[in-house]
């Protein structure tokens, strides 16, 4: 059985999260010792919440040397954006896995975006396979990550076209909730789960 840890900073909302690992026969732990999270087969950042307040709770140069040593990392919302050093949210220093910055999405719509919204596949790769493009997925933010790199595997339209989905080798991060998107989110929650088992 894998045994994947939810990283606890503090945010709320990982019930639904933790019950979507177990239907899939993960053990999940929530937890924020950084043996615990060592010991696990991958780690998840979970969103909701502020992301000056989850940056200063994470233990950032240990899960960037993780990382980048090849421990699968899964991204959720404002995990997502922790991906990003920076955000126009407040200060604090994401992990800097990614160079760019996490904006405000613009004043012309409604925020947060609160609902369902489709993808704009842009790159395919295993973590969104027999995914279709324009499947729908759950929104719930007022920021979104901006980059010009290369990882951006799906992108979404509210007010902007921005990346909601980027990959780069062992790290997946979504702006949308996979375990509140049906069977879309489903899938890509499986795909993650079935490459650590490779």
């Amino acid at each position: 059985m894998l045994h994947v840890s939810i990283f606890n900073y503090g945010v709320g909302n990982l019930y639904s999260l933790q019950v979507a690992l177990k239907r899939e026969g993960v053990k999940p732990q929530l937890t924020n010792n950084i043996r615990a999270v060592k010991a696990s087969d991958a780690l998840l950042l979970p969103g909701v919440g502020s992301f000056h307040e989850a940056a200063r709770k994470l233990p950032r140069d240990e899960i960037r040397d993780m990382t980048r040593d090849g421990k699968p990392l899964f991204g959720i919302c404002l995990g997502l954006q922790l991906f990003f050093d920076r955000s126009d949210e407040g200060p604090g220093k994401g992990l800097g896995l990614f160079s760019g910055r996490v904006k405000r999405l613009p004043a012309t719509v409604k925020i947060p975006q609160i609902g369902w919204n489709t993808l704009k596949i842009k790159r395919y790769n295993e973590f969104i396979e027999q995914i279709p493009n324009e499947a729908w997925v759950y929104y719930v933010h007022s920021y979104y990550p901006s980059t010009e790199e290369d990882c951006i595997s799906a992108t979404s339209e509210y007010g902007i076209e921005y990346p909601t989905l980027i990959v780069e080798k062992n790290i997946l991060g979504t702006q949308f909730h996979p375990e509140k998107s049906g069977s879309t989110g489903r899938a890509i929650l499986r795909n993650f789960l079935r490459s650590i088992r490779r």
